[in-house]
């Protein structure tokens, strides 16, 4: 039976992820990301600005402007400018125990980009499904291809503000931030860990 589970779980992620679409494939919005990019590498410095971030996250992730400034505030407060964010989108599911898969784009505030992957298990008393649209900010990476890692979650840090799930993930002194907003978003998993790759890795261990 744990079986059976596990294998209609991986399916189950697998069909939510493919009906995702991610801003690789939907030309408005990554023309809208690139061009609020471009604006910020513009402007100079070496991370964002919370002007630079809100519009991004609200068009992004669907929210209203002033929703984005209630979560970039909150971020900002607590962890001080990225240098960097991803933008992606992605789908898990959960029995207890399940995965969430996802991908997206790295975006640095110098100008240099990097196509990442992420999976891993989450665990919890959890049961349920979600399809989720993802704005990671990313702070002290000073190598973009330093992203290629597992990234724990941090106990604790997991929170909704303005209608969308936050919480932190932090390795070899460099933190992650996603920000998720979709359909069956699930705050109660707890995230083991999260792996960043640059190809998509069907086990996420």
């Amino acid at each position: 039976m744990r079986a059976i589970k596990t294998a209609l779980l991986s399916l189950g992620s697998a069909l939510i992820l493919a009906s995702c679409s991610t801003t690789d494939t939907n030309p408005y919005a990554q023309q809208d990301i690139k061009a609020r990019h471009s604006e910020a590498v513009q402007n100079g410095g070496t991370a964002y600005s919370d002007s630079e971030l809100i519009g991004a996250v609200s068009t992004h992730l669907g929210v209203t402007a002033e929703s984005a400034a209630t979560a970039i505030e909150k971020l900002f407060k607590d962890r001080g400018r990225p240098v960097g964010y991803i933008t992606g989108e992605e789908g898990g599911g959960a029995v207890g125990v399940g995965l969430r898969y996802g991908k997206g784009t790295l975006w640095m505030k110098n100008g240099q980009t990097r196509k990442v992957y992420w999976q891993g298990p989450t665990i919890g008393l959890d049961v349920g499904a979600d399809a989720s649209k993802v704005f990671t900010l990313v702070y002290d990476l000073n190598n973009p291809d330093d992203i290629y890692r597992h990234f724990p979650g941090i106990d604790g840090s997991a929170y909704f503000i303005g209608g969308m799930a936050v919480n932190y993930q932090k390795a070899y002194g460099i933190t992650l931030a996603p920000i998720r907003t979709g359909v069956g978003l699930r705050l109660g998993a707890k995230v083991g860990y999260t792996k960043y790759t640059t190809k998509r890795k069907i086990i996420p261990f």
